[in-house]
């Protein structure tokens, strides 16, 4: 397998982060009502791994970017639907709004602008700093006049489009998410400026991503897929096909959700085993953007993100979370985890 390299002298990652994303007001019944974004903060904070020269405040982007992917009826609907004043019947059956999976948030259409521009930021800074985390992007199902399985809209296409503008023009969007990234793949279907490639539980929602296009390479996976399984694609598929396409940029959703205990999902990688995945990937381009997308036990999510910032940034992890990092842990709860079938080394251990 190809070895990440030292990055050494060149400029620190950089983490965004706004506090929009800090505070989740979806429904109790929704996976997305977990708090993700805050505690990871609270605990980078805690072991003074986050200088201010390290994070950026994500901006939102204006409407009329929005407009390069979406089209302006949807985020009209988007909008009136945001301030309560849509005909509710319409914007679900025409777009998606108001379901079960995407109810309507007062933030959405801010949350929509921001996410966007997180991206579109992260893209943009990765020209200087190397590598951009964004845990928050990463809503990689939203499609241009729809919402689409707990995405409102689709900021890694922004972050592709941003490579775009400024003259990049081989662009490699790899997903690791336990779901199919279909609504990436479907933008930029037949454009040979983009490689998409999505590691994806076979048989789960949306359905999609069972063949290879002529941009495309898809892998579905069976349940219990296991870091070995992963690794064997990387060297097998994925890097071949990287170093025949030799990427510019590297836009990867880094698949909290293909960990064990996911609560929707049913791979079985572990955190360690996506870090190490995410580090042989970087190399593979000059510059890279990592979208934290989906991830549904708060628990894993978060040390998993904690672990890889520690190995983009060079720091140690300590031997176990500290009392300060372990309470923080166990303030988080999950609708879709009972308190009994949570994992005491989910609040104990990195692993």
């Amino acid at each position: 397998m190809i070895e990440a390299v030292d990055h050494q002298g060149l400029p620190a990652p950089l983490l965004l982060t706004h506090a929009l994303f800090q505070a989740p007001l979806h429904p109790d019944y929704h996976p997305l009502r977990i708090q993700r974004a805050g505690p990871f903060i609270k605990i980078l904070e805690s072991l003074d791994w986050l200088s201010p020269n390290e994070r950026r405040v994500i901006m939102p982007i204006p409407r009329e970017v929005q407009e390069r992917f979406h089209t302006p009826d949807y985020l009209d609907a988007l909008e009136l639907a945001a301030r309560g004043e849509a005909d509710l019947a319409l914007v679900k059956k025409r777009y998606q709004l108001g379901t079960r999976d995407n109810p309507i948030l007062p933030t959405m259409a801010e949350r929509a602008r921001l996410l966007a521009g997180g991206s579109s930021m992260a893209a943009e800074l990765s020209l200087t700093h190397r590598v951009v985390f964004s845990p928050a992007g990463g809503a990689h199902h939203g499609m241009p006049d729809r919402a689409n399985g707990f995405c409102y809209t689709n900021d890694p296409v922004f972050a592709i489009k941003t490579y775009f503008d400024h003259g990049l023009s081989r662009i490699a969007y790899i997903d690791l998410d336990a779901h199919h990234g279909d609504g990436v793949e479907a933008a930029f279907t037949d454009d040979d400026r983009v490689l998409t490639i999505s590691i994806h539980e076979r048989g789960r929602w949306p359905g999609t991503g069972e063949h290879d296009t002529a941009n495309a390479i898809n892998r579905p996976v069976p349940k219990g897929f296991k870091d070995e399984e992963l690794f064997r694609i990387l060297d097998d598929d994925v890097l071949p096909a990287l170093q025949r396409f030799k990427p510019e940029a590297l836009v990867i959703l880094s698949g909290a959700d293909a960990m064990a205990g996911d609560p929707l999902m049913g791979l079985s990688l572990s955190n360690r085993g996506l870090v190490r995945t995410i580090k042989t990937l970087l190399p593979m381009a000059p510059r890279a953007i990592i979208l934290g997308g989906g991830g549904y036990n708060p628990w894993t999510t978060i040390r998993y993100w904690t672990l890889l910032w520690a190995a983009l940034t060079g720091r140690e992890v300590p031997p176990l979370p500290s009392p300060d990092i372990t309470a923080i842990l166990a303030s988080l709860d999950c609708a879709r985890i009972r308190p009994d079938a949570v994992d005491p080394a989910w609040l104990t251990s990195w692993d």
